[in-house]
């Protein structure tokens, strides 16, 4: 038996999902590896089109591509919630720049945004109440019994404190660029720290994921037992 089939049959045994399947699920309602592709295609449109065009046609350049990314993924038949909300987040994101009157202003949305989960992901652990495990449990239909499990809180506490990390981190580098006037740097900053830095932390999310779900399995043949 291979160590995936073996994760299947424990997974099984325990009623649970495999650990896999788990962590692709909790990626995905965090935006998924797709939809941060996606979402750097609009940047790589806006900030070379502001510097050498300027504010108003890279407005609506960045618009455009958002509509045919929007489009092109509703043509593949994706989640609508996730198509329609990036396409709403390039249409903010380029009102606040037009407001602003500045290209940089594109930016302020997903600064203060990381800020804002970065706190919220914090408090969770804080309260312990992590959110990986509230969107584990919900995208797989179960209860809260892991918050019984010690175990499984600490590795889905760690699992959150990933995330913090990443949003944390993305905010205090792009709200310095952000300061310093630097568009340029604020786009390779936006597209650097955007899919690598969510890869890092999905494998990170896997493994605690596979650690909670052991911790659950274990809890189960104890009571059982």
């Amino acid at each position: 038996m291979t160590e995936s089939d073996s994760e299947q049959s424990t997974a099984d045994a325990a009623g649970e999902d495999p650990p896999k399947k788990g962590a692709q699920a909790v990626l995905e309602q965090m935006g998924g590896i797709s939809g941060l592709i996606y979402s750097s295609l609009p940047v790589l449109v806006f900030v070379p089109m502001s510097t050498n065009v300027g504010l108003l046609p890279a407005i609506y350049a960045a618009l455009g591509v958002a509509a045919l990314v929007m489009v092109w993924r509703l043509i593949r038949k994706d989640s609508l919630q996730p198509a329609v909300s990036g396409f709403m987040g390039v249409g903010i994101s380029a009102l606040i720049a037009y407001l602003v009157g500045e290209s940089k202003g594109y930016f302020l949305l997903g600064i203060w945004s990381s800020l804002v989960w970065a706190s919220v992901f914090t408090l969770s652990v804080l309260i312990r109440r992590p959110v990986v495990g509230y969107i584990w449990g919900w995208v797989n239909n179960h209860d809260r019994d892991w918050r019984k499990v010690p175990r499984a809180v600490l590795a889905f506490d760690i699992a959150t404190l990933t995330w913090v990390a990443v949003f944390a981190s993305r905010f205090v580098v792009q709200r310095h660029l952000y300061d310093a006037d630097d568009t340029g740097l604020l786009g390779v900053a936006r597209i650097a720290m955007g899919w690598p830095l969510t890869g890092v932390a999905a494998v990170i999310t896997y493994f605690a994921i596979r650690v909670a779900q052991r911790a659950l399995h274990a809890q189960t043949s104890d009571q059982r037992a």
